[in-house]
Parts: structure tokens; C-alpha cells; sequence
């Protein structure tokens, strides 16, 4: 079984926005699809785009996956007379919004593992499958947060003080779900009969406002320093979230109610947060610009330009955009000097990224 993708019309990467729909256009546009198929449709000489793999995608992995593999890319498209993708910040940012539209940054889950958490985590004795059934909460038929990730935060967040009371009157102690047992379960609930025809868009707008609400609502009083959620929800998927959350709400204080709008600003404010911030270590970043050889030519001391003086701020989605407007020049001008192509990580792409945002 597959989650139920969806797709994110609106600005998910702060100014410069993020389209799902422009990023789909973009892997159709740039022959993409001539090696990778999407939902099975397309090239079969490279992955899948559309099918997610029992691999933890983060944007980092990503960066680092498309990085070290752009060599085989180009050198294909070269054989086959294909003129390489114009990626600018931009449509990088169009195609990491379309595979978050498809959930392809979150986990596999199994339908037939979420009917036996469900059950065996005390769900099924709160809320019925179809209404009528035992169980003083809403039946699963009638939830909307299935269809719509965020709203899934919003309703964990909102209703966390009555499920705790619930939990006391049962005399339960509080179970705790990982993320794989929420995307199991989210599965197992999506395939219902009952809930298969309830499609809806997942969408963030862009970030303003958010900032204010996540000061205004409390959230900025709790998280800061070591707490602060730019830190702690990097490379962190929605789902990861609302596990968080759920198994957090014991400890949290009764907060204050936050309507479905006011959730998705909060969030987009966050996670473009956490994209522009540096989660990765300035130090370590150092090391790997100097080892992986970039320093030799992006230093200010040669015609290429110091990537720390720039105006631009450096994150993963960045990383891909810079890959594809300088990257075969890079290549050649490495050939020239017989240097090899530089395999990234995805931990040294998050490090390269927090040293490259340490403006000197």
C-alpha cells in the first residue's frame, strides 16, 4: 500500500515559493522522464520518481544523492544530444516541493502494521471505523486530517488536553506512536473504503504572518536555545511532527487553541526556517569545503566566486540549483585538472551548507 500523494499548490520555499505543479511540469519539460518514470510512467533506465523507497529521503539526502550522481546524469543526456535542465533556485524549488507533494521524503508505511497498532494502541476503543460503532470520539469516516497532513498536527495539537483526560478516565498510561507506527497507521486509514474518495490538496502558504503566531500562541517561549524548532525539525517530515507531538503531550502545558490557517502559517514559517537556517556544523563544514577540494577554486583567490561573500542563503534545495547551472562547468575544469568529481553526503551537505551561511 502507498500513501495518497498530494500536491502543494502554493509557496512552500519562502520568496521564491514552490509549485508542485510547476515541479511536475519542470521533470516533464527537462526530459527527465526519459530515464525516470513517475507513477510508472516515463524512462525505466533510472528510478522512479513517484514510487518511495524503504530509504529515509530528507532534502539533504537528496542534494547528496542528485550531487553525486550528476556526472552519470550528464554524460546520458550528453549521448543522447539532450541539452542539460536549466535549474535556478527557483525550479528547485518547484521540484522538491512536487516530491513533498507525493510524500516522497516521508517513510513507507503498511496498511496491515497500522490496523494492528490501531488496535493494539487503544485507538480502535476511542474511535469506531463508521459511525454508530462503540467509542465516545469521532468515527474514522468522519476525519479530515487523514486527507491533509498539517491538519493532522492542527487536530494532535488542539485535541491533545480532552485525549488526555480520556486517557485518565480510562486509567490508560499515555502510549507513545514513532513516526512509522503514525505513516502505518495513516495508511492502513487511508485505504478504508469509507475514506478512499476523500482526496484533498495538501498546501502551506507562504510564511508571512507565521512568525507572529508562533510568538503570540506561546510557541516561541518554550522553543528556544537547545529547544529551538529550526534545530530540532530539520530534515524532519510532517509526520515526524505529529509523532512528536502526540508522544510530547503528557508533558506539554494546556496551550492555546490554534485554528487550521493559523497551523499552516506556523508551520511554513518553520520549515522555510529550518531550510535557510544551518543544521549541519560550521566546523565540520570547514574540513569538508577545504577536503572535498572546493576551497582550491572558491576561496576569492582564482576567477570563481567566494560562495561565503555571496548574498544568497544555502540550503540543500540551493545546493541543487547550483549543481545544475555550474556543475558541468565545474566538471570539465576538474577533468582539466585531474581532480575527481566530489562525493557528497548527506551530512556534508547539511555541513557545507551551516559553513557556507557563516558569512566571515
Amino acid at each position: 500500500m502507498k500513501l495518497i500523494p498530494w500536491l502543494i499548490p502554493f509557496a512552500l520555499w519562502g520568496q521564491s515559493g514552490g509549485d508542485a505543479y510547476r515541479g511536475a511540469a519542470i521533470l516533464e519539460k527537462e526530459h527527465c522522464t526519459g530515464c525516470h518514470s513517475i507513477g510508472g510512467k516515463g524512462g525505466h533506465t533510472a528510478p522512479d520518481l513517484g514510487v518511495r523507497t524503504s530509504r529515509q529521503y530528507t532534502p539533504s539526502v537528496m542534494a547528496s544523492v542528485m550531487w553525486n550522481h550528476a556526472p552519470a546524469m550528464w554524460s546520458a543526456m550528453d549521448a543522447q544530444g539532450l541539452a542539460h535542465p536549466a535549474i535556478g533556485d527557483k525550479q528547485a524549488g518547484d521540484l522538491f516541493a512536487y516530491f513533498y507533494s507525493i510524500r516522497y521524503f516521508e517513510k513507507p508505511g503498511d496498511a496491515g502494521r497500522g490496523k494492528r497498532v490501531f488496535e493494539s494502541k487503544h485507538c480502535a476503543e476511542c474511535h469506531a471505523l463508521e459511525p454508530g460503532g462503540a467509542g465516545p470520539g469521532n468515527a474514522v469516516s468522519q476525519w479530515t486530517a487523514i486527507a491533509d497532513p498539517v491538519l493532522l498536527v492542527d487536530q494532535m495539537w488542539n485535541h491533545s488536553s480532552l485525549m488526555k483526560k480520556a486517557f485518565e478516565a480510562r486509567k490508560l498510561d499515555w502510549v507513545t506512536l514513532s513516526s512509522q507506527d503514525l505513516v502505518d497507521i495513516t495508511v492502513y486509514l487511508q485505504n478504508l473504503p469509507s475514506m478512499r474518495g476523500k482526496l484533498a490538496n495538501f498546501w502551506l502558504p507562504g510564511p508571512e504572518g507565521g512568525e507572529a503566531l508562533f510568538h503570540g500562541k506561546g510557541c516561541a517561549g518554550c522553543h528556544i536555545g537547545p529547544l529551538a524548532l529550526e534545530k530540532r525539525l530539520a530534515n524532519q517530515t510532517l509526520i515526524d511532527v505529529a509523532a512528536s507531538m502526540w508522544n510530547h503531550a503528557p508533558r506539554m502545558p494546556d496551550a492555546a487553541m490554534v485554528s487550521t490557517e493559523e497551523m499552516r502559517q506556523i508551520v511554513s514559517y518553520v520549515w522555510q526556517t529550518q531550510y535557510l537556517g544551518a543544521s549541519g556544523s560550521v566546523s565540520r563544514g570547514r574540513k569538508a569545503f577545504e577536503k572535498k577540494n572546493c576551497a582550491s577554486c572558491h576561496s576569492g583567490q582564482s576567477t570563481a566566486p567566494d560562495l561565503r561573500r555571496g548574498e544568497r542563503p544555502y540550503s540543500p534545495v540551493s545546493m541543487v540549483a547550483v549543481l545544475w547551472q555550474h556543475g558541468p562547468a565545474m566538471l570539465e575544469r576538474m577533468k582539466q585538472q585531474k581532480m575527481a568529481w566530489p562525493r557528497l553526503s548527506p551530512g556534508d551537505v547539511s555541513d557545507l551548507v551551516a559553513y557556507l551561511n557563516d558569512k566571515p
